[in-house]
């Protein structure tokens, strides 16, 4: 009996070292879901990071995930960012997300599609504090349908 239970305990143990070795580069890594998977102009996702080293040299990622039905081979997302001292920069990203041939570049699972893709790579942030992300589509449908959620992950670069 007490084999069984230090066996189990053990394995536990173990599942919570790998998946805290696995995260500990991770800053954020969130994504938000899509009212009704149609993303209105007026509806920024806002995602708030903190960051606690200048020092430190950091990449983020934007995440999103659509729907088979979504119409368009490619997304474009206005990302603005707001700093602790409210500095605001705005950048538009293209995302491609099909071959010319419709087929979706994401990883699949049934009729979802999701992608990671590098936003800014090895950056400083300038100050300490809590850092505003703003992200916002920028595509010509409004509602853009058939996107399920977006979101951003933060990590050290390596």
């Amino acid at each position: 009996m007490f084999a069984k239970k230090s066996g189990f305990i053990a394995c536990i143990l173990l599942i919570g070292i790998i998946s805290a070795c696995n995260d500990k580069n991770v800053v954020i890594d969130t994504n938000h879901e899509i009212v009704k998977h149609n993303w209105s102009y007026v509806d920024k996702v806002k995602i708030p990071v903190t960051i606690s080293n200048t020092a430190k040299i950091y990449s983020i990622y934007l995440n999103l995930r659509h729907s088979g039905d979504y119409k368009y081979s490619n997304i474009f997302i206005l990302v603005h960012q707001i700093s602790p001292k409210g500095k605001v920069t705005t950048e538009r990203k293209e995302i491609k997300l099909a071959n010319p041939d419709g087929e979706w570049l994401g990883k699949g699972s049934g009729n979802l599609y999701s992608y990671q893709i590098l936003f800014q790579k090895q950056i400083k942030f300038s100050d300490v504090g809590k850092y505003q992300f703003e992200l916002e589509q920028n595509m010509r449908d409004n509602p853009l349908r058939e996107v399920v959620d977006v979101g951003l992950r933060v990590e050290f670069a390596n």
